[in-house]
């Protein structure tokens, strides 16, 4: 380890000579193919909940043959799958990274920002309108970014049903970066990685492979009795026909249908494969990262809730897509030159219950922004005083507070105040007090990890524990710095890593910089988190 440091030490004192362009000081114990796998919305009770169900070359075998972190959790408030993937990556919270969110907003113009939107790309492999994406909304660079600056043979991949997650999780510098146009069922990416599709994706797209997908019928898979959930929605038990699942997909050309199903989650795994042997990934001394989320987990999660039988069912149809994943990759590759990490960007929240004991509840986010640009009103006088709410964040509309003549802070506790007597909010704190305050601990530690300066609201809020913001068709949420969001597996398996528990507390901004140490790289530059010592000792 200090040979190591010694040598980038000495590569940083030399930052003008290129990357190297081959591997040869590598170790024989350094992984060829890292593989992460971003199971979107994955709570970490699931692998227990439905541990009994599981074959055992899937989940079981990732949890067996390699190393549980028990513990694992994001340590920040505004848990979202752009969040969630930038933290994965990068090794640090929002508060360095920049992503607070899928949106937010510009205070000067008001203009809405996404995070991976970028008007100067355009789509390669469609003519539909979906490729206008980069990850120039990302602050940080990612370890990808890292491996590839440092052996410039090495190859980053990231392929996602969501352009989001995909343009995320690929970082600054992929080789490629791919996700599914849900209008036509094409695999496209943007002009900001290649010009053209490579020929393979292509010929995957010609040969309307997807629509076979988008067929599928999904039936439960075990008897009503085997499941450990008891909710569903879909599913029809009648007492002459039996069960039936009236999730139907009778448009062989339903591909928004498709990514909220099982078979959405077949067709990332099946196209990660073909990824890795047309793009040689893992074939040569130069290692190489892919990134695999399966965002259909999180729609039907959202679709059907924590306590479906349908979700239940998603589970183990994943459980079997793990086991074929994992075979290939043995064989491929070989396990003493693979490391796959397993984790999520994000856990879930229960639906709400109108019959619960529980204390939960719905926010309505209209019904608040509502009463607060009246109060403001009746405070500051008539004006557009809000300018918007998104991602439990009030945006004000400085522009006019300040031709008024009001002192931004004093408007903004104006508000915290007034919020936090919302019986649906637990803490309500303003953006001077999360920009010039220190939390160590709590809850108010975690909003501040949340908080990037440029990109945040001027308050933000947090709910009570159990309460969600109402979403049309959306049962199971995020969002928030819970257990039930924040606590997600984290599974380590390959040749390097040791079969045993890590039972302590572990950061996700841990991952990156871990998966850096196994590749004997440096971690990314804006990395907070530190190598899981367990992990790494060989």
């Amino acid at each position: 380890m200090r040979l190591r440091n010694a040598i980038f030490c000495f590569a940083a004192l030399l930052a003008a000579v290129p990357a190297a362009t081959g591997a040869s000081a590598l170790s024989r114990h350094t992984p060829r193919l890292v593989v992460q796998i971003v199971v979107s919305q994955m709570r970490y009770d699931y692998l227990l909940r439905f541990a009994d169900n599981f074959g055992e070359k899937g989940f079981h075998a990732l949890v067996n043959e390699g190393s549980l972190c028990t513990r694992a959790s994001y340590d920040y408030a505004l848990t979202r799958t752009g969040a969630g993937l930038a933290t994965l990556t990068t090794g640090t919270n929002p508060s360095m990274h920049g992503v607070v969110g899928e949106r937010w907003f510009n205070y000067t113009t008001g203009e809405a920002i996404d995070l991976a939107a970028d008007k100067k790309a355009f789509t390669v492999g469609s003519d539909e309108y979906d490729g206008q994406y980069s990850p120039r909304g990302l602050m940080a660079s990612t370890v990808g970014d890292q491996l590839k600056a440092t052996i410039r043979d090495s190859k980053v991949v990231s392929v996602a049903l969501d352009p989001v997650s995909a343009v995320v999780a690929g970082g600054h510098s992929a080789n490629a970066v791919y996700w599914l146009n849900p209008k036509n069922g094409r695999w496209v990416t943007s002009n900001y990685y290649v010009s053209a599709l490579p020929q393979w994706v292509e010929r995957f797209n010609q040969s309307d492979a997807v629509v076979g997908y988008s067929g599928r019928k999904w039936d439960i898979t075990r008897p009503l009795k085997a499941y450990h959930n008891d909710e569903y929605t879909d599913i029809v038990v009648d007492s002459t026909r039996g069960i039936s699942f009236d999730f139907l997909m009778r448009k062989k050309y339903d591909y928004d249908r498709l990514c909220a199903s099982p078979a959405g989650n077949s067709l990332v795994k099946d196209f990660a494969v073909q990824a890795i042997i047309y793009e040689g990934l893992g074939n040569d001394d130069a290692p190489d990262i892919l990134n695999i989320v399966f965002d259909a987990s999180r729609r039907i999660g959202e679709k059907y809730g924590t306590g479906s039988i349908e979700l239940e069912d998603s589970y183990y149809r994943l459980d079997e897509e793990l086991a074929s994943l994992l075979e290939f990759l043995d064989t491929q590759v070989g396990r003493d030159r693979l490391l796959v990490v397993l984790t999520s960007d994000h856990g879930a929240s229960d639906p709400i219950r109108a019959n619960s004991r529980m204390p939960m509840g719905l926010f309505d986010a209209s019904q608040f922004t509502a009463i607060i640009s009246g109060f403001l009103g009746a405070q500051l006088g008539p004006g557009d005083w809000l300018l918007k709410f998104e991602n439990r964040q009030i945006y004000l509309n400085r522009n006019l507070i300040y031709k008024k003549g009001h002192n931004l802070t004093e408007v903004q506790n104006l508000v915290a105040n007034f919020a936090i007597q919302f019986s649906s909010v637990s803490q309500a704190i303003t953006a001077t007090a999360l920009q010039n305050g220190h939390f160590a601990t709590g809850v108010l530690s975690r909003m501040q990890n949340s908080y990037f300066p440029r990109n945040s609201g001027d308050v933000m809020i947090n709910l009570m524990p159990g309460w969600i913001e109402y979403r049309e068709g959306v049962l199971s949420d995020a969002g928030s710095p819970y257990n039930y969001d924040t606590h997600v597996p984290l599974i380590w398996y390959g040749g390097a890593v040791s079969n045993r528990d890590v039972e302590h507390d572990v950061n996700l901004s841990d991952v990156a910089p871990t998966i850096a140490d196994l590749l004997g790289i440096a971690p990314p530059p804006a990395a907070t988190g530190t190598p899981i010592t367990e992990i790494v000792a060989h």
